[in-house]
């Protein structure tokens, strides 16, 4: 399954640079909404964000407490499979984002799939830096194994900064000789915060949501004075041998474009099953918008997890 494709959006064809640009001036604007100096406003205003888009009359949201950590189920109203799982992980530059915010994304995830999605609220940086979310990745997967989960029954999935932790919280299974999940759904991850990656500097012009101050920033956050090149820090530079079949989503307007190009090489080169789709015309997890796009992406997430599950 070690395939690269170009996905193509959907606008016409002939859609001029001019209109790209302007396309991209407005998901700028519209990410300037959400965006705050002052740490705190901005998780509100995520939330916010997330409470508006991610609100679905055919979904029950569900909220749990584990060890203190405040989690939430996503479930369809309607008939679906319940043998399995996909563990959610969210964005936010491990800085902000939430459960709430993740709707966006957990909401059209269990609807495509058919199947339950579990979110949780790890510890934020800078008040909680590395090692605090792979540690609250590791108890959200324990409660699944809890209620009765299989590894084999779970997807991980994140998007961002989440495609980082759910790289991360497999590494950690990977090394401690414990039972992987089947499988790995990842938008946009942020698999490298050395941002050694070409399209950091190609695509600078052209990002609308991420550029390389809020990087740098989010990066000092998380893990200032540790190894940035540590694998559990950038699983981009780690060894893929044994993990799970991949899927990774990523938009070609942004800078992170790299961290999914290069970790489906690396992960192709371990022997991973792993598909890479980029989404031309795109930015960052870009499937959070209310869009025919972002649909069709979560459809391709779907058929990803039911080819695996079989």
């Amino acid at each position: 399954m070690a395939i690269f494709r170009k996905a193509k959006v959907d606008v016409k064809a002939g859609r001029s640079q001019e209109q790209n640009q302007n396309l991209m001036k407005l998901i700028k604007r519209v990410h300037s909404v959400v965006e705050h100096e002052d740490i705190q406003k901005h998780r509100q205003s995520q939330d916010s964000f997330g409470a508006l888009l991610g609100n679905s009359r055919e979904m029950d949201i569900e909220s749990v407490e584990v060890e203190g950590m405040h989690c939430e189920w996503v479930r369809v109203r309607r008939p679906h499979t319940k043998r399995r799982v996909i563990l959610y992980c969210h964005g936010g530059g491990y800085s902000t984002g939430s459960c709430i915010y993740a709707r966006t994304l957990t909401t059209k995830l269990a609807a495509a799939a058919s199947m339950d999605v579990f979110c949780f609220d790890y510890r934020l940086a800078p008040e909680n830096p590395y090692p605090a979310a792979p540690q609250d990745a590791m108890k959200a997967w324990d409660y699944l194994m809890l209620q009765g989960f299989g590894a084999a029954d779970v997807i991980v999935a994140g998007d961002s900064a989440g495609g980082n932790l759910a790289l991360s919280l497999v590494l950690t299974l990977k090394e401690q000789g414990r039972f992987l999940p089947r499988g790995l759904v990842l938008l946009s991850p942020w698999t490298d915060l050395t941002a050694s990656g070409k399209s950091h500097e190609s695509r600078a012009e052209v990002d609308p949501v991420l550029d390389a101050e809020y990087l740098h920033e989010m990066t000092e956050n998380y893990a200032h004075g540790a190894d940035c090149q540590d694998p559990h820090i950038s699983p981009l530079f780690a060894d893929f041998t044994g993990f799970p079949a991949a899927y990774i989503q990523v938009g070609d307007n942004e800078v992170l474009l790299s961290d999914s190009s290069r970790l489906q090489k690396n992960m192709h080169r371990a022997g991973v099953p792993v598909r890479l789709d980029v989404f031309e015309g795109m930015w960052h997890v870009f499937q959070m918008s209310p869009f025919k796009t972002a649909m069709e992406a979560m459809d391709r997430c779907a058929e990803f997890i039911l080819e695996i599950c079989g």
